[in-house]
């Protein structure tokens, strides 16, 4: 095959049988991910009386997350069980979209309802003038659009680029290691990678943050009663913001800054947490910590017995 032309995962080789147990665990958590949050959005899709931004959004968040994790486990759990791990470079790119997108995706909708919070805490008789329904149509569409449009440029950039290599230390593909592997310039492959990061990560933390100081700030100056609401309403999306963070950075730290010899289970994990644990945390957080949400769950449960 043309240098190039085909990538290889190389940290599926040399697993010998321990590849069944890594496919066992996978598949188990792949399950868990899609039931868990299609629970989420189905309890809030039949009752009406969730059809409310928040909860709207909370459902975007799960929707989001099946639709990233089915860029990565379909691919991963099938090379587990595969002799070969080469993937194609239009199919590379592909799943690079779709990862990222989600990745992109998750911090805008964070954002939205850090939005939403503060509106609703700090402008409570405005509240339905401000998040409106067209509000939510607009902020969800420019969400898709967005990173869709900017990643698309990235990854048809990559495929522009000679390749003196293909051999990949992943298990997914990603655009910065594809652009390692070059033998040409790639300045404005690593400018519009680092646009993307700042557009779609660091704008939307920034927002986030200031947000919730505005909130923070307004309870500080409310009874304890309004406190105890607002702070159960806003630690959930604290609690997911902070994971999906942290999994972000170290996967972008592992990637761009760090160059020094991790151990390879360590790489790996560092890399997929943003993968894994987000998607199954999320729903879970929501579930345990949302009272209507919680309820409805439970009736949903108890009717389908």
């Amino acid at each position: 095959m043309e240098n190039g032309t085909y990538f290889y995962f190389m940290l599926f080789e040399n697993l010998g049988y321990i590849r069944y147990v890594f496919f066992s665990l996978g598949f188990i958590l792949y399950c868990a991910i899609i039931l868990f949050n299609v629970i989420i959005m189905l309890v809030i899709f039949l009752e009406r009386t969730l059809h409310q931004p928040m909860y709207i959004l909370i459902s975007c968040l799960s929707f989001n997350s099946v639709f990233g994790t089915a860029g990565f486990f379909p691919r991963a759990l099938t090379d587990l069980l595969s002799d070969t791990h080469s993937i194609s470079r239009e199919a590379c790119v592909l799943q690079t979209v779709v990862i990222f997108m989600y990745a992109a995706n998750e911090f805008t909708i964070l954002m939205v309802m850090a939005i939403d919070r503060f509106a609703a805490i700090s402008k409570p008789l405005q509240y339905h003038n401000i998040i409106t329904p067209r509000f939510l149509i607009v902020s969800v569409g420019i969400n898709v659009a967005y990173p869709i449009i900017l990643l698309s440029i990235g990854g048809l950039l990559s495929t522009k680029l000679r390749m003196c290599g293909n051999k990949l230390f992943k298990v997914y593909c990603h655009n910065y290691e594809v652009v390692k592997l070059s033998c040409e310039s790639t300045v404005i492959n690593n400018v519009i990678g680092l646009f993307i990061l700042i557009t779609t990560t660091v704008i939307p933390i920034s927002l986030i943050l200031y947000s919730y100081v505005k909130i923070l700030i307004v309870c500080q100056k409310s009874s304890s009663q309004f406190k105890g609401k607002a702070y159960q309403t806003c630690i959930p999306h604290i609690v997911v913001l902070l994971n999906f963070s942290i999994a972000v950075i170290s996967d972008v730290t592992l990637s761009r800054v760090v160059n020094v010899e991790l151990p390879i289970w360590l790489s790996v994990f560092l890399s997929l947490e943003f993968l894994i644990i987000p998607p199954i945390l999320n729903p879970l957080v929501y579930a345990l910590n949302l009272p209507d949400i919680r309820k409805k769950i439970i009736c949903l449960i108890k009717a389908s017995r």
